[in-house]
């Protein structure tokens, strides 16, 4: 057998997701073949990493059956593709992919929270990532990254002084709070808010990113304004909780970010604290905020919903002490956040695809 011989057999391996084979999708990366062992790398669109499974098995079938020998062995190894609509001329963050703000129109709904574990659901399969903390006064990701006291580097980049992010659980993390006390409140005016965003965005060396996961601070104002006036953002998830307090302000942001004021693509809406789960009964829900409140609202605008986050002890506790939820043995939380993060990939690549 030959690459050649090997790549004709693969036309007949059909992608699930779009139905096409994964040769005309420029899927296969990468063959080696040493006498009988085959290895196949093959770069996955997010929004068919659920099917890996079922292109492994095809892939395996197609090449035992050309070479008529049942012993060969098949060796597939899957790695991420993420696409973007960005070009390579872009003068902001002009290595990054794809820009994702993480909104909520009050405080108090979990958004650090998500935009953490996002960042970290997303990384995987060797994805790049890069979490940057926008919300100027209220920085958290110090502290959910266990990176409490720690201060970034600063680097000759192209000749000019840029700031390293600090780089934990494979994430790129930027915050203001590597730069001040966190016993220090931060007592700035609107022009000093936006200049620091303004430094996150231009003084900052994110390098090569697949995602930028950008917390913004709740509500809408200066720091809303300047970013979706500086930044080309891919598309802005809202975070909301299912109770009515939390759903009307929710409806804020999405006024915001839609066509009447920012003109920001929304990707979707997720309900954080969904429902109430214990450890000892993880099959059992139990609506504490009422139910389904943000699943109502993203049918009522027409929005993506991008699903449920359960409220779990486990959760808390791994945002204070400085290990997201999605690196513990928290297998429900852990599978919520993944279902979240696949969906919110799937919608980016959908949204690049049709632009």
């Amino acid at each position: 057998m030959t690459e050649e011989d090997i790549l004709k057999a693969l036309k007949n391996v059909i992608n699930p997701d779009s139905q096409k084979d994964i040769v005309s999708l420029n899927m296969v990366s990468e063959i080696k073949i040493h006498d009988k062992n085959i290895a196949i790398t093959i770069m996955v669109p997010m929004t068919a990493a659920p099917y890996k499974a079922e292109i492994n098995e095809q892939c395996e079938n197609v090449i035992k059956e050309l070479a008529k020998d049942q012993t060969v062995n098949v060796n597939v190894t899957f790695t991420s593709k993420v696409n973007t609509k960005r070009s390579l001329h872009e003068t902001v963050l002009p290595k990054v992919k794809n820009i994702i703000a993480v909104v909520s129109g009050k405080g108090g709904v979990g958004k650090s929270t998500v935009a953490a574990n996002l960042a970290i659901a997303l990384s995987k399969d060797g994805v790049k990532v890069g979490l940057m903390d926008a919300d100027i006064y209220g920085p958290s990701a110090p502290i959910m990254f266990g990176l409490r006291g720690d201060r970034p580097k600063m680097a000759d980049i192209e000749g000019k002084g840029k700031i390293v992010p600090i780089e934990k659980f494979g994430i790129k993390v930027m915050s203001i709070g590597f730069l001040v006390d966190e016993r220090q409140a931060v007592v700035w005016r609107g022009p000093m808010v936006s200049s620091a965003v303004r430094q996150f965005v231009t003084d900052v060396y994110w390098d090569e990113l697949d995602y930028l996961v950008i917390d913004m601070p709740p509500g809408t104002g200066d720091i809303h304004l300047t970013l979706m006036q500086l930044v080309p953002v891919t598309g802005v998830i809202i975070v909301t909780t299912p109770q009515d307090v939390a759903l009307a302000d929710a409806k804020k942001g999405i006024a915001m970010f839609g066509q009447a004021q920012l003109d920001a693509p929304i990707i979707g809406l997720v309900e954080n604290m969904a429902y109430f789960t214990p450890a000892e009964l993880p099959e059992n829900k139990y609506y504490i905020f009422g139910k389904e409140g943000g699943k109502r609202l993203a049918s009522e605008y027409d929005l993506n919903f991008l699903g449920q986050i359960p409220l779990v002890q486990s959760i808390r506790e791994g945002g204070d002490k400085g290990v997201p939820v999605m690196l513990s043995e928290d297998a429900v939380s852990r599978k919520a956040f993944e279902a979240f993060a696949d969906e919110v990939a799937k919608q980016v690549q959908r949204r690049n695809e049709m632009l």
